[in-house]
């Protein structure tokens, strides 16, 4: 891989200063998938509710998408990614976003990077409803964007498929839950984790939990995905034609509690660049959330709450600040 593809910030001769212990032990049966598998083809409501109350994530198999899609956009986004930095500058412009350490945007497309840590990612992020739109002059990303527009299509499809049976496992009032998804809201996020230099260290992206509804991963085969249930983090390991659901805290906020908005980090790999394909869900803008635990809010209220937090604080406080009841 040609280092000039990547941004100045991920130069091997960068050393990131980041309190981070990537040596600590994580749960690691050698062989085994310890995180639940939901069969789309054969949905089990039970076993979905299960899954969503005891990891808050599950792997999606039988989804319906062909596995030829998944590796040619895998494919693409690295070919993608391996343009030269200056040429990524020209070429990701409005409505698409093109940035690097956070993973983090403000809603005016500004970074919100935070002074006390540096995620070692690189990001491209597709707002799937204003793709159609989209001027491209750049053949590559031309046909990228016909390859996402397919692939968006599949992923509204199951995100939708999903929160109706998470709906339902619930109990969700029909009448409240269609505004708290909104496809309109979708988008593709395209992350590259460059591979870093030994003696350096770095999170491809720290602790945290995603804000959406819920997202849906498409990784490559090296790994790096690692989920934290009960005082212990485990990998999330690649296994072919399947993905991975992660719930966000809007998920959590909806189910009472009930379901939980996963914590999840991304360990950088020394050799390799990692590649990972994410479309996130979210409610609609001005939809309010009603939930017994949590004063009433929407997304908006919510996003703009994470990026004050993020701004002041370096990291997004997330469900707490909507807390009834929270401690002062």
């Amino acid at each position: 891989m040609d280092t000039g593809s990547y941004p100045p910030l991920f130069s091997q001769r960068n050393n990131p200063n980041q309190n981070v212990d990537l040596d600590e032990s994580i749960q690691d049966v050698e062989g085994l998938d310890p995180i639940p598998h939901i069969d789309l083809q054969y949905l089990d409501l039970d076993k979905l509710g299960e899954a969503c109350k005891d990891w808050g994530l599950f792997r999606l198999v039988n989804h319906g998408i062909p596995s030829e899609l998944l590796l040619r956009i895998q494919d693409q986004a690295r070919e993608l990614f391996a343009l030269s930095f200056e040429y990524k500058q020209a070429i990701l412009r409005s409505p698409l976003s093109y940035f690097w350490g956070t993973t983090a945007r403000t809603t005016s497309g500004g970074i919100l990077r935070s002074s006390k840590s540096i995620s070692w990612v690189e990001v491209i992020n597709f707002p799937l409803s204003q793709l159609p739109q989209f001027q491209v002059e750049d053949s590559l990303l031309d046909s990228f964007r016909y390859l996402l527009d397919e692939y968006g299509r599949h992923q509204a499809r199951l995100a939708r498929t999903l929160f109706e049976g998470m709906a339902k496992s619930l109990n969700l009032d029909p009448r409240l839950s269609k505004s708290y998804i909104s496809e309109a809201t979708g988008f593709i996020r395209v992350h590259r984790y460059p591979r870093i230099s030994e003696g350096s260290q770095a999170w491809g992206v720290g602790v945290h939990t995603d804000s959406s509804i819920l997202s849906i991963l498409n990784q490559d085969q090296l790994g790096g995905l690692e989920a934290f249930r009960e005082n212990r983090w485990f990998p999330i390991k690649p296994i072919a034609n399947s993905l991975i659901i992660n719930l966000g805290d809007m998920m959590q906020a909806i189910s009472n509690d009930k379901y939980v908005s996963v914590k999840h980090r991304v360990r950088v790999n020394k050799q390799v660049d990692r590649i990972s394909i994410n479309y996130f869900v979210f409610p609609e803008l001005d939809c309010t959330i009603q939930s017994s635990n949590y004063k009433p809010f929407t997304y908006k209220d919510f996003h703009a709450q994470g990026q004050t937090d993020i701004e002041t604080l370096g990291y997004k406080v997330g469900l707490e600040d909507f807390k009834l009841n929270r401690d002062i």
